[in-house]
């Protein structure tokens, strides 16, 4: 494991360990830090409480070698009982488009994004949900992405309300 990797390991397990509302979270490693178009990680994660809403984020880490300023993934989400609606088209800002200046928190030459997916979500079912991501660019390989993840967490209550 590179030194860098493992600072990033051990910092996200500290504030995972920090947030009472996260719910599942997993990042995979692409190999030579290339997505290919062929490779679809899919997350598996189990929900309990159905009255609950809840904020599905990707995850990306890219470093500044990465050619564009936004990448597109398409999203599909199954449940015990089958899909949960159509796959979703995701558009996610790596870079900002006129100045090409990164978002997203990093260091030196790479940078690791959280971005709302699916806001207030509602899992109608308990059970073990699949979500699988699919790079959806107009290239086979993109170079210069490292890892993309889910996480899910419970949407912060307010007021009372979900």
């Amino acid at each position: 494991m590179k030194p860098w990797a493992a600072g990033a390991v051990l910092g996200l397990l500290a504030l995972a360990g920090c947030d009472p509302n996260r719910v599942f979270e997993q990042n995979i490693d692409f190999p030579s830090n290339s997505w290919d178009v062929q490779r679809k990680p899919a997350f598996t994660f189990a929900i309990a409480d159905t009255a609950a809403r809840y904020d599905v984020y990707f995850d990306v880490r890219n470093a500044s070698a990465y050619p564009f300023y936004n990448l597109y993934v398409k999203a599909t989400l199954a449940g015990p009982a089958g899909p949960v609606g159509p796959p979703l088209l995701h558009q996610m800002l790596l870079m900002d488009p006129k100045t090409g200046e990164p978002r997203g928190s990093g260091t030196g030459d790479i940078y690791d994004h959280q971005i709302l997916a699916l806001p207030r979500q509602r899992f109608a079912r308990p059970g073990s949900y699949t979500l699988t991501l699919e790079q959806f660019m107009r290239q086979d390989q993109l170079p210069g992405l490292m890892a993309v993840g889910v996480r899910v967490a419970k949407h912060p209550a307010v007021a009372g309300k979900q």
